[in-house]
C-alpha cells in the first residue's frame, strides 16, 4: 500500500526531468490517485467488505495499476492508472485494518499492530530508494515504476495464502452496526483534517528538495527517510508507549507533524525538509495506527464501518491538498507555501480538540491504553 499511496511521490522528479511534467500536472496526477482513494473508501463504508477479500484484490491491483505506469508515457493514462491504485489501497487499508487488528486482539498481541503499520513505510522506503537509484544512475522513471510494481505483486503473492487462513470481522456485523454518533462524527472530522495536514509534504517533499539541490543523491535521500521514520515509528509507538491514550498519542503527534509542515516554508533548505521528513514521516502513521485503534475502541464490532468513514474523510482532506496547491501553483499565488501555513494551523486544532475532549464510553481507563 504505500508504494500504491505514495511510490509516486519519489518517482516524481524523474518524471519531471522525463516527461516535462510541471508542479500543476502533478498536483492533479496526484489528486487522481487521491480521488480513486476516496471513493474506494466510499464504497468500503457504503458495502463494507469481507476484510480478507479487501486486501488481497487490493494487493494484486496495486500491483498490477503500478506495473501499467511504467508500461505508457501517456499523462491521461497516468491519470487512470493513479485512480485505480488510489481505489484499490483504500480497500487495502480498510481491510487489513478490520482483519489484522481483530486477529491480534484475540491473540492477546495488540501491541503488534506497530508491525503491521509499518509496513507502509516500509513501502514508502522502498519507494523512495528505487527514486534515489534511479535518480543517481539516470535511469527512465518507467523503468522505476515496473521495478516498483514487480516488488508489490511479489508481497501480494506473500500475503495471499495467510490472509486467507486467518480470522476476520463478520461482515454482518459490520453491515449491522448502529448509525454513527456525535463522537463518532467528531472523530471523522479531525481524522479528515489530518489527511489535509500532511499531504503536502507528503506529496512534494521529494520535488521541494530537488529545487533547493539538483544532485539526486543529496535530494533523493529525503523520502528513504521519510519512509524509514514512518515504519520505524509505529513499531515504537506501539511497543514503549504503552501508558498513552490512543487520543493522547493521537493529539501529540499532530503537534509534531504540524512543526514538520511549516519547517520548510521558515527556511527552506536541505536541513528543513530532512526536518519535515523525519516529523511528518514519523507521525502520520502513527496518527493512522492510534486513529484505527480509537475507532475499534469506540465502535467495537461496527469498526469496520466508523474506520470506512474516517478512511472516507482522510481521503477528503488529502484531495484537497494537491488541488489547493495546483490552483496556487497555476495562478503565481503563494504555491506550496500557502497552503502548508493552513495545514500546520488545521494539524494544530485537531491537536487542541482531541485534548479537550475526554474519551467517553464504558471502556476502561486500562482500555484507553496500547497494550489493552
Amino acid at each position: 500500500m504505500g508504494i500504491g499511496r505514495f511510490g509516486f511521490t519519489p518517482l516524481l522528479p524523474l518524471m519531471q526531468a522525463d516527461s516535462g511534467l510541471t508542479l500543476s500536472q502533478a498536483a492533479w496526477l496526484a489528486s487522481s490517485n487521491y480521488i480513486g482513494y476516496l471513493l474506494g473508501a466510499l464504497a468500503c463504508s457504503a458495502a463494507p467488505p469481507a476484510p480478507r477479500n479487501a486486501v488481497r484484490v487490493g494487493l494484486l491491483a496495486v500491483a498490477l495499476f503500478t506495473l501499467a505506469m511504467g508500461a505508457t508515457a501517456s499523462y491521461g493514462a497516468w491519470i487512470v492508472l493513479r485512480f485505480a491504485a488510489g481505489v484499490a489501497s483504500a480497500y487495502v487499508l480498510v481491510g487489513v485494518s478490520a482483519w489484522a487488528l481483530h486477529a491480534l486482539t484475540e491473540l492477546g498481541r495488540s501491541a503488534w499492530s506497530g508491525w503491521v503499520f509499518a509496513g507502509v513505510g516500509l513501502g514508502i522506503a522502498a519507494a523512495g530508494l528505487v527514486g534515489l537509484v534511479a535518480g543517481v544512475g539516470r535511469y527512465e522513471a518507467g523503468q522505476a515504476w515496473i521495478l516498483l510494481g514487480t516488488v508489490s505483486a511479489a508481497v501480494a503473492a506473500i500475503v495471499w495464502a495467510p490472509v486467507k487462513s486467518g480470522n476476520s470481522i463478520a461482515t454482518s456485523k459490520a453491515t449491522a452496526a448502529p448509525r454513527l454518533g456525535v463522537r463518532d462524527w467528531q472523530l471523522v472530522f479531525w481524522y479528515g483534517s489530518f489527511g489535509f495536514g500532511y499531504i503536502i509534504p507528503a506529496t512534494f517533499l521529494p520535488a521541494m528538495a530537488r529545487s533547493v539541490v539538483a544532485d539526486p543523491s543529496i535530494f533523493g535521500w529525503v523520502w528513504p527517510v521519510f519512509g524509514a521514520t514512518a515504519a520505524a515509528s509505529t513499531v515504537i509507538a506501539a511497543l514503549s508507549l504503552r501508558h498513552v491514550t490512543f487520543r493522547n498519542l493521537w493529539a501529540g503527534s499532530l503537534v509534531v507533524m504540524a512543526a514538520g509542515v511549516v519547517a520548510p516554508v521558515l527556511v527552506l533548505n536541505v536541513e528543513s525538509l530532512l526536518f519535515a521528513a523525519v516529523c511528518v514521516g514519523g507521525t502520520f502513521m502513527v496518527i493512522t495506527m492510534a486513529g484505527m485503534q480509537e475507532a475499534r475502541r469506540l465502535a467495537g464490532d461496527g469498526a469496520p464501518r466508523l474506520m470506512a468513514a474516517m478512511t472516507t474523510a482522510f481521503a477528503v482532506g488529502q484531495l484537497a491538498g494537491p488541488i489547493i496547491v495546483g490552483l496556487a501553483a497555476s495562478h503565481r499565488a503563494m504555491g506550496i507555501a500557502g497552503p502548508s501555513v493552513f495545514a500546520a494551523a488545521l494539524l494544530l486544532a485537531g491537536a487542541w480538540a482531541l485534548r479537550q475532549r475526554k474519551a467517553v464510553g464504558a471502556t476502561s481507563e486500562l482500555e484507553h491504553k496500547i497494550d489493552a
